[in-house]
């Protein structure tokens, strides 16, 4: 394939005031779009066209049997106004993984990584530089056969979308409160809950709406067989400073392999910390905190990147953490990853591309 560019008539006005952009309201110019046909003998086309509509048959596979995931990175720019990128490629072959467990034809991983480097290129102009703003970049794969029909597509789109984004949270990085689900299940192993699916999303909708009408900013999941041990908040992976060791779920097959999660791991054992993946139980870390030992809890994830927890609500009880603000190495963690995204901070770890 050639990756092809087709200009825009008229460039859309880019946002002024870039404190108020929110997450996920105003899109770019331009759009990366894939298309596949088995029929074709595959990959057969790849355009940065301008931002549309998308025509689908009302028949679509995706609309009926939900053959489908995504992804979720970001460009940033540095203070000298270099463009830069934070572990795209694990991004890339992550969606991949997602795809082969809801049988999509495979991802080109080089050639689609270095179309979406084209993008930002392009749409460089896009990248807010207000302190805390990015550009969030969100791949999207679809299977858009026009049929009713519980089967696997043999057409595929893949697309790729770019907002200009500030804070994932209106809060910014004032600690949350989380409500700890105990009736309805995000995903069980075995399932696609390690997948990035917009069905495990829909999932999590109902017990989502509900905790933001008792005044909680997301929802904590347990397992789904004992409803005991923690697995990820709606939004983020979890982890729990107690006495003086990091704790976080480990990766069983229903909880998403986070790449900022993964990251945050190697910096906190870079650092000097104890760093643990096992399965946690709800009433342990309520005896933490009962005891003095529960430290910091905080999420993590690219939209967010870290995020405090203040409070868990479970079983009607509040389970406070800490003094109730941002703890010491929550904002030694945010503080150094975000440092290595904008550049402040100097990469050894491979991590970041410059375009």
């Amino acid at each position: 394939m050639n990756l092809e560019f087709v200009k825009r008539e008229q460039l859309k006005e880019k946002p002024q005031d870039e404190t108020k952009l929110g997450f996920g309201k105003v899109f770019s110019d331009y759009m990366l779009m894939l298309r596949y046909d088995e029929a074709k003998g595959g990959w057969y086309e790849a355009k940065i066209e301008p931002f549309q509509n998308l025509s689908l048959s009302p028949a679509s596979l995706v609309f009926h049997y939900a053959q489908e995931c995504f992804e979720g990175m970001k460009a940033y720019k540095t203070a000298d106004g270099e463009v830069m990128m934070f572990r795209p490629w694990d991004n890339i072959h992550r969606m991949n993984v997602s795809a082969e467990r809801l049988c999509m034809a495979p991802i080109p991983e080089e050639f689609f990584l270095n179309a979406i480097y084209e993008l930002i290129k392009v749409e460089k102009d896009w990248i807010p530089t207000t302190p805390g703003t990015s550009l969030y970049i969100r791949p999207t794969y679809i299977g858009i056969d026009p049929f009713v029909g519980v089967r696997a597509a043999s057409q595929y789109m893949l697309y790729v979308i770019l907002s200009p984004v500030g804070a994932y949270y209106a809060s910014g990085l004032a600690p949350v409160s989380i409500y700890v689900e105990s009736q309805y299940v995000r995903a069980v192993k075995g399932g696609t809950g390690y997948t990035k699916c917009g069905g495990n999303y829909a999932a999590s909708l109902k017990a989502g709406e509900e905790a933001h009408q008792r005044g909680y900013s997301q929802v904590l999941w347990l397992d789904g067989r004992e409803n005991k041990y923690i697995e990820e908040v709606g939004a983020m992976n979890i982890m729990f400073k107690i006495n003086g060791e990091i704790l976080t779920p480990e990766l069983n097959g229903s909880i998403l392999a986070g790449i900022t999660r993964d990251s945050i791991i190697k910096l906190a054992r870079k650092m000097g910390y104890t760093v643990t993946e096992r399965r946690i139980s709800m009433q342990e870390v309520a005896d933490a905190a009962k005891n003095g030992t529960l430290e910091e809890v905080w999420g993590t994830g690219t939209a967010a990147v870290v995020s405090p927890v203040g409070e868990l609500i479970w079983n009607g009880e509040s389970i406070k953490v800490g003094d109730g603000g941002m703890g010491k190495l929550t904002e030694e963690l945010y503080n150094t990853l975000t440092g290595i995204q904008y550049g402040r901070i100097a990469d050894d770890m491979g991590w970041t591309i410059k375009l």
